[in-house]
Parts: C-alpha cells; structure tokens; sequence
C-alpha cells in the first residue's frame, strides 16, 4: 500500500510520515526533500529558476537518493550528505520557485514513481494523491492553522540556529502555499479520494496514532510490528 499525505507547509507532513513509516515497518519517500536538492543544486550553480534548458541539464545529472531510516534517513546529493543544508533558510526561500518549473517536476515525479514500484512507502507532499501517485491505497490531506504551522517552523528554525518571527514565518507560509496553489504544473490541491486530517490542537502521537489506525483499517497489515532500526538500512534511489 501507498499511503499519501499533502498538505500546506509546515502542517507536519515529513515528521508525521516519519513516524508512520517507522511504525508501520515501510520505506518512508520524502519527495519535498528531493525539490530542496535541486533548489540547492541550482542556488550552488547560480542556475535562476526561469532558465529551464539549464535546469533540465542540472536535474539529469544531480542523483538524489536516501539511505537510513527514520529517525534518521539522510538525503544525498551525488553522495553528498545535505540533510542539514537542504532545511536552512536560503534553500526554503527559494524551493517553490524551483519546484514550479515542468522540467523540474517531469524528472522528479518520475524517479518518485521508480522509487515506489513494488514498495509500500509512505510518500508526503503537496501533489501526492493528485499527480505522483494517484492511485495511492490511502490519500491523507493534512492541514493546520496558520499559526500553529507557523510555530512548527518557528522550531524548526531554532534548530538550525536561525531566528524568525510568528508573523514573518505566517506571511511567508501563506505566500508558499499562493504560489504552490498556482503553478502550471501539478498544482497543490486536495486529490477528490483524500481523508482531511486537521492537526490542529492534536499531539504528534496522536497524529500518527489516527494515520496508522486507518491505515489498518484499510486492510494495511505490515510485515512486522516493530523497525528494526539498527539492524536494517534502506537506500532508496
């Protein structure tokens, strides 16, 4: 089963799927990830995000892939570890601006395809249930209020040493989530067969709790009920 979870910024998506993965013994996709490797394969090159012959070029020879698993997958980068790099403040400015472009999303829709054939995984996002994977066993579109989503990136920041305002990281969401909604290509909407989830006021255990717990009720039975974290590695590519 493919389980499928979009939503706006900062509603808890990546960390909640994490977890879902790990309990449920499956490969956890993190597409949003693999947008920030571009952004910041493209930053690094001086590559603006409206040149698309450029961009087609950087995309074709920047392999993305993950190895480990949650807590602690790390994204790379042609075998250069930027999980840290990609969450800093440059990268996030700038990653709807390179998501938009269809040469962008073409390439990496289609190596997420390749990366869920034959799997069960947990795969978030902001165009799952709708373009990558549209026939996803259980689509989930998670949401939250505008400040609460603001205080996760408040926190999120601190951990990287950088500090920002409610009211800059709430104008800054509410910015994202108008250009995301209105690209060309795979805009951000809720696919027709998604189950809403507001996390508003909810705990992140009680978050992943709900997904799990409809997960099974959907007949998802996983392999084994705990991860065996340390003793097994997952390199997905």
């Amino acid at each position: 089963m493919i389980i499928a979870i979009d939503g706006p910024a900062g509603s808890g998506k990546s960390s909640t799927a994490k977890a879902v993965a790990r309990r449920l013994n499956i490969t956890y996709l993190d597409t949003g990830a693999m947008y920030r490797v571009i952004t910041l394969a493209a930053l690094r090159e001086g590559v603006a995000p409206s040149d698309e012959g450029a961009l087609d070029e950087l995309v074709g020879r920047t392999a993305i892939s993950f190895t480990g698993v949650p807590p602690a997958t790390r994204v790379l980068m042609n075998g250069e570890d930027v999980s840290e790099e990609i969450r800093g403040e440059a990268v996030t400015a700038k990653v709807s601006e390179y998501c938009a472009p269809a040469v962008v999303r073409r390439a990496l829709v289609d190596q997420q395809r390749r990366m869920g054939r034959g799997r069960s995984l947990v795969c978030e996002g902001r165009d799952i249930g709708t373009t990558v994977f549209p026939d996803a066993g259980f689509k989930i579109f998670m949401t939250a209020s505008v400040a609460e989503r603001a205080e996760r990136r408040r926190k999120d920041f601190a951990r990287l040493g950088i500090e920002k305002s409610i009211d800059e990281l709430a104008a800054e969401l509410v910015d994202r989530d108008r250009k995301d909604s209105g690209r060309a290509v795979s805009p951000f909407v809720k696919a027709d067969d998604a189950v809403d989830l507001d996390t508003s006021g909810m705990t992140f255990d009680e978050q992943v709790d709900w997904i799990v717990e409809h997960a099974r009720k959907r007949g998802f039975i996983p392999a084994e009920e705990s991860y065996p974290g340390e003793k097994r590695r997952i390199t997905v590519t």
